[in-house]
């Protein structure tokens, strides 16, 4: 199998959307222009906020004329991100991300609206794909049946989708997204997640259906981020039965030899920043990987001794594809050639899509021409799919 055809796409996370007015100004000021620049077709991978869900489903008409101003820029969508349920540009996010977790009716409900709206933007003769939540935070509390309560929703979701196409004719997958810190973030927990998933849904009727409509949304920064064969993830994966639904093409922050980077270290302080949650993780000499939740000015400037003498750091920042290295820092853009060629070698070809939501955050100049760098990433993507 090769790539899928379907035009690439960028999540529209990267900038702000509380309403279909601002959905609207963003896809003008920012999408527009950027498949103008690049001069081929652009999917948006629109994130659809819970408010923005609400007010497209509040009429047929609504819905049907955000549709039409979507076909009217000529963007394609087949992909929804609907990870982040709330305000993704609010001051604070960080954990607040994860909530309303996979146990809560609320992310049930959002995700089953997600689905709709998506049946009606997705061209004819194309399948969907919805990333979300990876069920939880491991730094929260959570009920002793958690795991059991996630998978009654998610089979009931599966059911829903299930219906939806005999309703429409689309066909929409879920995909679970996981992530440092949370309860899947492993290629080991998240086999093993499934395998407890399909034994739950085979027991209610449910298998089949279930293991149609979810699988994973793989995002490339946060298993580099693991320390995990990001090739061999994908093998390991795909030998177990998980499909991976979509692809988030990323890339994080890498620092080798912090002990005698000094310089790199204080250019990672300059990544500290109060919205988004950035786990930092290190692997020593002997294969141990540290870990730390949140990026901090400390832990670059002062880490701990065993921190400050590991072989590399690996830091959860969505950084531009494009970049081989930023000033002394490095980043994983060899670990997603990797993971390209591992997805390219499956025998279906998942989403592919762009997500670098941290523009707006990255220290200096970097992000001050959101339009130019994503006509950057979006050609290097091109050019890294042509060479696999």
């Amino acid at each position: 199998m090769s790539f899928s055809t379907l035009p690439l796409s960028y999540c529209t996370n990267v900038h702000p959307g509380q309403s279909i007015a601002e959905i609207d100004n963003g896809l003008d000021q920012y999408t527009v222009a950027v498949q103008q620049k690049l001069n081929r077709p652009l999917a948006a991978g629109l994130w659809l906020a819970q408010p923005v869900t609400t007010e497209l489903l509040q009429s047929e008409r609504s819905l049907a004329e955000f549709t039409e101003r979507l076909q009217q820029r000529e963007l394609t969508c087949y992909t929804l991100n609907a990870f982040p349920y709330g305000d993704f540009h609010s001051e604070r996010v960080k954990e607040n991300v994860y909530i309303p977790d996979w146990s809560k009716p609320e992310r049930l409900e959002y995700t089953h609206d997600c689905a709709r709206i998506l049946s009606a933007l997705m061209p004819e003769g194309t399948e969907g794909s919805i990333s979300t939540v990876p069920l939880g935070f491991k730094e929260f509390t959570h009920p002793d049946d958690f795991l059991g309560q996630a998978g009654e929703q998610l089979i009931e979701l599966a059911r829903r989708l299930d219906t939806l196409y005999d309703e429409t004719g689309k066909l929409i997958r879920l995909a679970i997204e996981p992530e440092p810190f949370c309860l899947l973030e492993t290629t080991d927990e998240a086999i093993t997640f499934f395998e407890t998933l399909w034994q739950q849904a085979d027991a209610c009727g449910a298998g089949d259906v279930v293991r149609r409509t979810l699988g994973l949304c793989y995002d490339v920064c946060h298993q580099a981020v693991e320390f995990e064969d990001v090739g061999e993830s994908i093998q390991r994966l795909n030998n177990a039965g998980v499909r991976i639904n979509k692809v988030h093409i990323t890339c994080a922050v890498e620092l080798k030899n912090p002990a005698e980077n000094e310089e790199g270290r204080r250019a990672l302080a300059k990544y500290v920043e109060p919205r988004y949650l950035h786990q930092t993780m290190a692997r020593t000499s002997d294969g141990r990987v540290l870990r730390y939740v949140d990026l901090s000015s400390q832990l670059a400037l002062e880490p701990d001794e065993d921190f400050l003498n590991a072989d590399v750091w690996r830091i959860h920042f969505h950084v531009p594809v494009d970049a081989e290295s930023l000033g002394p820092l490095g980043t994983t853009r060899t670990e997603l050639r990797e993971g390209l060629a591992a997805v390219a070698a499956l025998q279906y070809a998942p989403h592919l899509e762009v997500e670098t939501y941290t523009w707006q955050v990255l220290p200096g100049e970097q992000g001050s021409d959101l339009v130019d760098g994503l006509t950057r990433e979006l050609s290097a993507t091109h050019e890294l799919l042509s060479q696999v």
